[in-house]
């Protein structure tokens, strides 16, 4: 998220009470992790670095029963990690979603949409019919809508610009 909302980042290593080298740090460890030889696959790996969700549910998506996963994030305490895993326990999707009984942002407009205010869903359920676009990262996503393109990182709203 630092690539497109730096100034955002950085309030929120203050908030975290943390900073940039520590940060850098963590995530350094957090690919090494990633990586290891040894280090558990799919949803295993979820419950090894994050411990146990706060919520489990399957899910229908079409023919198929998927599981999802919920974890709390700290630092916005309204949304939550949710992790889509097929048969099996394949992860098919990591990224934020609103938290379940926290109200949505009202969003009338594309002013409305303001950097890690609202998630996928919700831009994509406020200006309907929104067309999904591909990212430029496994982790982002774009939604098309209304002559504007929305940017996400992990399904958090970073940027809107014209086009489409």
């Amino acid at each position: 998220m630092a690539d497109h909302r730096p100034d955002l980042v950085e309030e929120a290593l203050r908030d975290l009470g943390t900073d940039r080298s520590r940060m850098r740090e963590a995530n350094r460890h957090w690919q090494a992790t990633l990586r290891a030889r040894g280090f558990p696959k799919g949803l295993r790996r979820h419950h090894v670095l994050l411990g146990p969700p706060e919520a489990q549910e399957d899910r229908r998506i079409g023919d198929v029963t998927c599981r999802a996963l919920l974890w709390p994030v700290p630092l916005w305490p309204t949304l939550r990690f949710e992790v889509m895993a097929g048969p099996g326990g394949r992860v098919w999707n990591e990224w934020l979603v609103r938290a379940p009984g926290e109200p949505a942002p009202g969003l009338r407009g594309p002013e409305d949409l303001t950097p890690w205010s609202c998630v996928v869903d919700e831009v994509a359920r406020a200006f309907a019919p929104a067309r999904p676009m591909e990212g430029d990262a496994p982790t982002r996503w774009r939604l098309a809508f209304e002559g504007h393109v929305a940017h996400f990182t992990y399904g958090l709203l970073q940027y809107v610009e014209p086009g489409a």
